[in-house]
C-alpha cells in the first residue's frame, strides 16, 4: 500500500473521530432526536466512503471484488473485526489469483 493511501486512511480516521467529537461538544446542550440524530450518525461512514470509493473504483479488479465481498459481510452485520479480516483475506487471495 502506498504512503499516500495510508495517510489518506489515517486522515479519514482522524476526520471521523473529530466529527464525532465536535458533534458531541457542539450539541451537548441540545436534545438531539429523530432526523437530526440519524443525520449525525450517518456522517462518519459518509466521510469514510468518500475516501474509500475512489480507491476501490480506480484500482484493480482484486480490490473492487474484495470491497464487494466486504460490503456483503457488513450487510449481514458481522462483527467489525470479522468484516475487516474478510476484506483483508479476500484482497490478498484475489491479488494472488488475479495477478498469477
Amino acid at each position: 500500500m502506498s504512503t499516500s493511501a495510508v495517510l489518506a486512511i489515517l486522515g479519514m480516521g482522524v476526520a471521523t473521530y473529530l466529527t464525532r467529537l465536535s458533534g458531541f461538544y457542539l450539541l451537548r446542550g441540545f436534545n438531539v432526536s429523530g432526523p437530526m440524530k440519524a443525520a449525525l450518525d450517518a456522517l462518519p461512514p459518509a466521510v469514510l466512503m468518500a475516501v474509500i470509493a475512489p480507491v476501490i473504483l480506480t484500482t484493480g479488479w482484486a480490490e473492487s471484488i474484495a470491497a464487494a465481498i466486504t460490503a456483503v459481510a457488513a450487510f449481514f452485520r458481522l462483527p467489525l473485526t470479522v468484516t475487516i479480516i474478510i476484506g483483508i483475506v479476500s484482497v490478498v487471495l484475489l491479488r494472488m489469483v488475479l495477478t498469477a
